[in-house]
């Protein structure tokens, strides 16, 4: 069966004078799915993200959303939300008076537009009727997903959703997203911050100097990771110390404890065959870091390598 696309590009290149923003990116995002946008800073996400916003136009390339092409800017069709760089709100307005202002200028009445329940969605109830100008970032980041949502969006676009979320306002935001993935909405978020993706994503794109170094589901991602630190427990850490450095391709990091070493999949899943032989309890054995951060690390050194 074909899988349905909200978003398909193909050779997208998008210059700002002499600088190449995006040069040839191909994206394909399935529909009802969250996708993780993530790269260093001017990789050309934000570049990206205002295309699939209507914001700007490629220079060359195809763009298709919704299913429907896109050939200039403002052109997206219905059903397309979110923001970029931040939400753009009315910092006079209150909350509720910022979305009446949205449902206004989209020819809707407010009183019929459903303000109350995104409000409710977001969990800004109980400052609905504040003014926006003493909102910290969270709320604000909070009150820009409300206004996209106010739309009712089958294709929602979202820069750095978490941005200044405490625990519980990021738990809320991320309930939010994957009940709108659930029920088919599309979502495309920008985020640095990797335990976000990772805990949202299905898949994910890792884009850097314009172009696309990877594109796909993570546990690609983690199968083409080479070698990843990983930090070891185990019931015996002098013996694990000693079958870890006997072991091809293990490669212990240092003397201290937890275990630390650095190894590809097959030699790690050596070691622990060889652990259970030994009758070494394995407790714990976790990346020092995702392979998704370690993609990116490994992407920004090679950016910083180039200049």
């Amino acid at each position: 069966m074909n899988t349905v696309l909200a978003i398909r590009a193909r050779g997208i290149t998008k210059c700002f004078g002499d600088v190449v923003a995006l040069d040839g990116i191909d994206l394909d995002v399935a529909q009802g799915q969250i996708h993780g946008l993530v790269g260093p800073n001017g990789a050309g996400k934000t570049t990206l993200l205002g295309l699939l916003l209507g914001l700007a136009v490629a220079d060359s390339g195809r763009l298709e959303i919704l299913g429907t092409p896109v050939r200039r800017a403002l052109a997206v069709p219905d059903g397309v939300a979110g923001f970029v760089d931040g939400p753009g709100l009315y910092p006079s307005l209150t909350a509720r008076q910022n979305l009446a202002a949205l449902a206004a200028l989209r020819g809707g009445d407010a009183r019929t537009a459903g303000i109350d329940g995104v409000l409710a969605e977001v969990g800004l109830t109980d400052v609905a009727d504040d003014k926006a100008n003493g909102f910290s970032l969270g709320m604000r980041q909070r009150l820009g997903l409300a206004a996209a949502l106010l739309t009712g969006p089958r294709l929602l676009v979202l820069d750095e959703p978490s941005n200044g979320l405490d625990p519980a306002g990021k738990k809320h935001v991320h309930g939010v997203l994957t009940r709108l993935a659930a029920d088919g909405t599309t979502v495309v978020l920008s985020s640095h911050r990797m335990d976000d993706v990772e805990a949202l994503c299905s898949e994910v794109t890792i884009v850097a100097t314009g172009r696309v170094a990877f594109s796909g589901p993570l546990s690609k991602l983690a199968a083409e990771s080479r070698e990843l630190d990983y930090r070891l427990l185990t019931s015996d850490p002098p013996a694990a110390r000693l079958l870890a450095a006997d072991t091809a391709g293990i490669g212990v990091l240092d003397d201290a404890e937890p275990l630390v070493v650095r190894a590809p999949t097959p030699a790690l899943d050596e070691l622990v065959a060889r652990l259970v032989r030994a009758g070494i309890a394995l407790r714990e054995l976790t990346p020092v870091v995702s392979p998704l951060e370690a993609a990116f690390l490994a992407l920004t050194d090679e950016q910083e390598a180039g200049r």
